[in-house]
């Protein structure tokens, strides 16, 4: 299956909005039986990768900003309980937000602030899909508006909307099929 990030804030309104959102997405990713990344922050990426894990998912991946568990722990003060590993990336939050949306094969943002906003823009100029799950407010909430002033953006570019999880998977897992039907064995 696929490797699929999901993204979101871990502070401020759209996590308190997006709380159930974020954990039926995280719920709805392990049923369709992919992987998750995040970046192994708290608020929403957390609360789905709490959420994958309790619906038997299969691989979750966090990336750290930290360079070692310690600093993981001690100086940034993210989780680890979620995880099925860690890679402590010591590339601070702008380096582990490139190494994060590159190493996915698609991103679903919920809610979000200005972190989600650089994952959003890493994902369109890495060509790789991006699906936003509605209802947090946050960034997934602006996007719109957004893309209306960066117009036109590039053609390869895949932008999803939806407010149901696991519609925005299917969705999601459909188009990952087509982009990516002649390695289909690899990946299934």
């Amino acid at each position: 299956m696929y490797q699929i990030a999901i993204s979101g804030a871990a502070r401020g309104e759209s996590v308190e909005e997006g709380k159930l959102l974020a954990s039926a997405m995280g719920e709805a990713l392990a049923k369709a039986g992919h992987s998750l990344l995040t970046g192994a922050t708290i608020g929403l990426p957390n609360y789905a990768a709490e959420a994958y894990k309790k619906a038997g998912g299969s691989m979750s991946v966090g990336i750290s900003p930290a360079a070692s568990k310690v600093e993981h722990i001690l100086k940034y003060r993210l989780p680890t309980q979620a995880y099925d590993t860690i890679l402590y990336s010591g590339l601070h939050y702008i380096g582990r937000d490139t190494l994060l949306i590159t190493s996915s094969d698609a991103v679903i943002s919920v809610g979000g602030r200005l972190g989600t906003l650089h994952e959003f823009t890493i994902a369109v100029e890495s060509d790789t899909p991006i699906a936003f799950l509605q209802g947090a407010g946050g960034i997934s909430q602006e996007i719109h508006s957004l893309l209306d002033l960066a117009h036109p953006l590039r053609e390869q570019t895949e932008i999803l909307f939806n407010d149901n999880p696991v519609d925005l998977i299917q969705e999601l897992t459909k188009l990952l099929d087509n982009l990516h039907h002649q390695y289909k064995e690899l990946y299934y």
